[in-house]
C-alpha cells in the first residue's frame, strides 16, 4: 500500500524524468521516501488532456529494480519509445496527463478450468499477464475499468495483447499471472495528483 504522498512524489518524479529528457532542465524531486529504494513493478502511462486518449505507456511488471529507477526508465520509455505512438515532445508535455502504477509482485492463478479462473479474477482489483510460449501480455488492472469489460472479455483482451487468439484463455494452455495497482494521476497538466479508484 502507498500513501497519497508517496504516490504524488511518484508522479513527480515520472513528469520531471520524461521532461529533464526532453531538454526542459526540470530538477528530479530530492529525498525521495524510503519506499522508492525498494524494488517494485511499475507503469507509467501517458494521456492526451482533455480528451485522456492514450498517448504512451510503458514499465516493467516485475520487482526487478529500485521504484525511483524503474519510474524515471518507464516514464521515459513512455515518452519516446511507445512502437505505437511517435516521440512526445517538449511542448506537447504541457497537453499530457502523467499516471504512474505502481504493482505488487504477479502471483500465478492457479486453477481448475475456464470457469474457475474466470472465478478468481476481480474487475477493478486485478491486472493480468498472460503467458504462452514466448508470448506474453499485460493488461493493467484500469483498463477493464475504463473499458466496461466483463472477467471474460479482458481474459480475451490480455490474450491478444500476447498475440494470441482471443478464446486461447478457454483452452487451458495459457499461463496466468495477476496483480493489483496502485494508480496515481494528475487532474491536468502539471496539476493536482490524485488517487484513481478503479472499482
Amino acid at each position: 500500500m502507498y500513501s497519497d504522498k508517496e504516490g504524488k512524489r511518484a508522479v513527480e518524479l515520472a513528469r520531471a524524468a520524461i521532461e529533464k529528457h526532453l531538454g526542459g532542465g526540470s530538477e528530479l524531486p530530492s529525498h525521495l521516501p524510503e519506499v522508492f529504494r525498494e524494488k517494485s513493478g511499475v507503469f507509467v502511462t501517458l494521456n492526451r488532456y482533455p480528451s485522456r486518449d492514450l498517448r504512451g505507456c510503458i514499465g516493467f511488471p516485475e520487482p526487478i529494480m529500485p521504484l525511483a529507477g524503474a519510474i524515471e526508465d518507464a516514464a521515459v520509455s513512455a515518452a519516446t519509445r511507445d512502437p505505437r505512438f511517435p516521440p512526445v515532445s517538449l511542448g506537447e508535455m504541457d497537453r499530457i496527463v502523467v499516471d504512474v502504477t505502481m504493482l505488487t509482485p504477479p502471483e500465478r492463478i492457479d486453477h481448475k478450468g475456464p470457469d474457475d479462473l474466470v472465478s478468481k479474477i476481480v474487475i477493478g482489483r486485478d491486472g493480468l499477464i498472460a503467458r504462452k510460449g514466448f508470448y506474453s501480455g499485460l493488461l493493467l488492472p484500469q483498463v477493464p475499468v475504463e473499458w466496461g469489460w466483463s472477467v471474460e472479455e479482458f481474459l480475451s483482451h490480455t490474450c491478444m495483447k500476447a498475440g494470441l487468439a482471443p478464446d486461447s484463455w478457454r483452452e487451458g494452455n495459457v499461463s496466468f499471472q495477476r496483480f493489483s495497482g496502485y494508480v496515481y494521476g494528475e487532474r491536468e497538466p502539471r496539476g493536482q495528483v490524485e488517487r484513481m479508484e478503479l472499482g
